[in-house]
């Protein structure tokens, strides 16, 4: 089959599209013929080796595995040992390490029957972005109907999730990002959009009851002036928190919030079937829908991540197979 290998640490040159064997599910694995995957930050992360506990993990001078990509939609073509619930050809979607491939192996746990609303690249969009989404609002956030939400990185793949979240549950929802992408944000459903070039989001005032600050980088102290005095703040990923753990502004939370009437919470997301379940009944019941403005073919995965980090991608780009 063709994959996309990762042959060290770096930028997109470090993939290729090359010809491996095709993989054999074992015992709790399902064999799919992925159809799209998903191009999110955590993959960028894991192809950078940034930050650098991630090679700790993986890998010191090249990863262990050099597959790549996790979100994946396609249908299944064999069952490994136990698996059950399942069937060959079942149109599935959610999560499998090494999804840029035209085969994958995945967990059957960490898949769930494809939301018969979508295609094969909004499906493909949807788990990782989605979950991390639903984890933040339902989980650390606890957002209740009336409250206010800001979130920052409201254009990017979890942000445009966690808009259209958070008014399916009834909050009034800010959302925060560059002008050329304020009519994206609006069409999916932010009560109010403000324009991070032109006004400080953080100055004061504000009193929101939970902010969800996803483009990462502002200091602690300036996303707690915008929260009321009980809100909850839900810090998602590691975005310029430096290169080692890459994640002192979520430790540093953690640590002050007992000290604070206020919530400072971080977010480590969890890939699990029940969530997968609820996201594809929100998105039949047309309450979610992928925002996928961009789709590559497999042999360009490395322009995918490219435009992904320089920040021009609107909402979810995918790589279809």
């Amino acid at each position: 089959m063709k994959a996309v290998m990762q042959t060290g640490y770096g930028a997109p040159e470090v993939l290729r599209l090359t010809e491996v064997a095709r993989p054999t599910p074992g015992a709790g694995q399902v064999l799919l013929r992925v159809r799209a995957a998903g191009v999110d930050r955590g993959t960028w992360h894991l192809m950078a080796g940034h930050p650098y506990a991630v090679r700790a993990a993986l890998g010191l001078r090249r990863p262990r595995n050099p597959l790549t990509g996790l979100d994946v939609a396609g249908t299944v073509t064999a069952l490994g040992p136990g698996v059950t619930g399942f069937a060959v050809g079942d149109e599935v979607f959610g999560t499998a390490r090494g999804a840029f491939a035209e085969y994958a192996v995945a967990r059957a746990d960490r898949l769930a029957p494809k939301p018969e609303r979508l295609g094969y690249p909004e499906a493909g969009a949807l788990a990782v972005s989605g979950l991390t989404a639903l984890q933040a609002l339902r989980g650390a956030g606890r957002v209740r109907a009336g409250q206010r939400v800001l979130v920052t990185g409201a254009s990017g793949g979890v942000g445009t999730y966690v808009v259209q979240l958070a008014k399916a549950f009834g909050a009034e929802v800010t959302g925060v990002c560059g002008p050329t992408k304020a009519d994206l944000v609006r069409s999916l459903g932010a009560d109010r959009v403000l324009d991070y070039t032109r006004e400080d989001v953080t100055a004061g005032g504000g009193g929101y009851d939970v902010v969800v600050d996803i483009a990462g980088g502002t200091p602690l102290a300036r996303l707690r002036r915008i929260l009321a005095p009980r809100g909850t703040l839900v810090i998602v990923g590691g975005e310029d928190c430096g290169d080692w753990v890459g994640m002192g502004r979520q430790f540093h939370a953690v640590v002050r919030s007992p000290f604070t009437r206020q919530r400072l919470t971080m977010l480590a997301s969890r890939q699990n079937r029940a969530d997968l379940d609820e996201l594809a009944s929100l998105v039949d019941a047309g309450r979610v829908s992928p925002a996928v403005t961009a789709t590559f073919p497999l042999d360009k995965v490395p322009q995918a991540l490219e435009m992904l980090m320089a920040g021009t991608a609107r909402g979810k780009t995918v790589i279809t197979v």
